[in-house]
């Protein structure tokens, strides 16, 4: 029988049943991810008598090997970590190298790799909070890497647009192997991560780009103290610079001034990812940065009746998001990336490791605060969420996809604290994506907005792949149980027990 993947994306009511999915529910533990053999090792995890941190790290390696296109252990990671009582921010990003060949980055290549932070994140993550060890997270990953898995239809879409992929792409349903990739990680679960920042694998990354063994080796995860803001009684909490979450957090305030509705919903987002573009760097943020001056100031630059027209210079994306939940209450929300599809397009020799291209995040305007410098990190986009009540854990949340992840983040909590939705009915619902200038790009769910947003002076497009709206994940306390949600546009699901 042929089956009509030609369709895969094809909106219109013809292709749904026009009922919700429903929510998953249960009483004690919860994992949710992108790809349903992620969510499996989540769940496997928690059966051995592991956390939420060692739920989360075994569906993280597993979803370098199942997502390819989109993360692995050359890019890069970012954590909050909810221990039960207080809020941890963990920065996986890593560094230019400590000697600059050259005055600026390039956007993909050997010039544009960064130090990757991901691995070193993991084995942090692991020896702080995890009760397993970072062997057992690795060794399913390994494995599957080994003896192959069966590709998705959104992966094999990547896969076949991808400009750099270093593989051919298999088919919807091919079984694909990566076992290069698979004996570097068995080789990181037996000697740690020194199988990584030193000795053969550091050497091959060395060999195929502009940093040097003593970048990876003198490589270091930074704990850093999570920024907050209360949205209407719910405190959203993100990482500080040189990630973007201070642009979700920005958008919010400067909404909650505003009257209602979608426009100034595009607007907040559009001055929140202009200002955060133009400031945030490998450092603190302003001290005013949402000073309620500040915000009533650019407030004033909403007009009811007219877009505005910023210059934005948005990144792009490729990102894997997950989350999870145990029932001592332990949660984690993990984002890894090697930023566009197959990052820089360089594989380390011999390691089957794609080597991400975060340097293409450094500003080429001179004197810039995030232009290029010896051992600097990058602007970032990849922003795990986590949302606490009365001072409690709410729950872990996430969208990724490159400057789509603070509006999905931002979109995430107007429907759920706004409009009530829970977690899979929030993230269910339709997006939009600002682009740059008064354009604005809606998924169909919203194309009969785009002739009123035309009036206003927007630039309304209809968008014709799911890809650019991203794919998210949320868990949520609900009274004594959990309610998540996996976004449909994935692959994945959110389980628990």
């Amino acid at each position: 029988m042929e089956i009509g993947f030609d369709a895969l994306f094809r909106p219109g009511s013809a292709h749904t049943s026009g009922w919700r999915r429903m929510p998953a529910v249960a009483a004690e533990a919860m994992v949710a991810t992108s790809h349903p053999l992620a969510t499996r090792a989540g769940l496997a995890a928690l059966d051995r008598g592991g956390n939420a941190v060692d739920a989360a790290l075994a569906a993280a390696a597993v979803l370098t090997v199942a997502e390819p296109t989109d993360n692995g252990p050359g890019g890069d990671a970012f954590a909050l970590v909810w221990d039960g009582a207080t809020l941890h921010g963990a920065n996986g990003s890593g560094r230019s190298p400590a000697v600059l060949d050259a005055d600026r980055a390039d956007a993909a290549g050997p010039r544009s790799v960064t130090v990757p932070g991901a691995v070193r994140l993991w084995a942090d993550l692991a020896v702080r909070f995890g009760r397993l060890g970072l062997d057992a997270a690795l060794a399913p990953a390994a494995a599957l890497a080994e003896s192959g898995l069966a590709c998705t239809a959104r992966i094999a879409d990547k896969w076949a647009r991808a400009e750099r992929a270093p593989w051919p792409a298999p088919r919807v349903g091919e079984r694909y192997r990566l076992p290069e990739l698979g004996a570097t990680l068995r080789g990181i679960a037996e000697r740690g991560p020194q199988a990584f920042y030193e000795g053969p694998v550091a050497a091959a990354i060395a060999s195929a780009t502009w940093l040097e063994e003593s970048d990876l080796a003198e490589h270091r995860t930074e704990w850093v103290e999570p920024l907050r803001h209360d949205y209407r009684g719910v405190e959203v909490c993100e990482l500080p610079p040189n990630g973007q979450g201070a642009a979700a957090l920005l958008a919010l305030a400067l909404y909650d001034g505003l009257e209602p509705g979608l426009h100034a919903q595009i607007e907040a987002m559009k001055l929140a990812l202009a200002d955060t573009r133009a400031v945030v760097h490998d450092g603190a943020l302003p001290g005013d940065f949402l000073a309620p001056e500040r915000l009533a100031a650019r407030r004033a630059l909403v007009r009811p009746a007219a877009a505005l027209d910023p210059v934005l210079r948005l990144p792009r994306g490729g990102t894997t998001y997950l989350c999870a939940v145990d029932a001592d209450g332990m949660a984690v929300s993990l984002i890894q990336s090697i930023y566009e599809s197959f990052g820089s397009g360089v594989v380390a020799p011999g390691t089957g490791v794609s080597l991400h291209n975060r340097a293409a995040g450094f500003s080429a305007e001179p004197g810039h605060p995030n232009a290029l410098a010896p051992g600097k990190r990058p602007y970032h986009t990849i922003i795990p969420g986590m949302l606490l009540e009365g001072g409690r854990m709410l729950g872990p949340f996430g969208v990724m996809g490159g400057p789509m992840q603070p509006q999905g983040h931002f979109q995430l909590l107007l429907r759920l604290v706004d409009h009530g939705d829970d977690p899979q009915a929030a993230l269910d619902a339709p997006r939009w994506r600002v682009e740059g200038g008064r354009v604005v790009t809606l998924e169909p769910g919203l194309w009969q907005a785009a002739e009123r947003l035309r009036l206003l002076g927007h630039d309304a497009v209809r968008g014709s792949s799911p890809h650019p709206f991203g794919v998210g994940q949320m868990i949520l306390r609900c009274g004594e149980g959990l309610i998540g949600g996996s976004d449909g546009r994935g692959d994945g699901f959110a389980a628990g027990y």
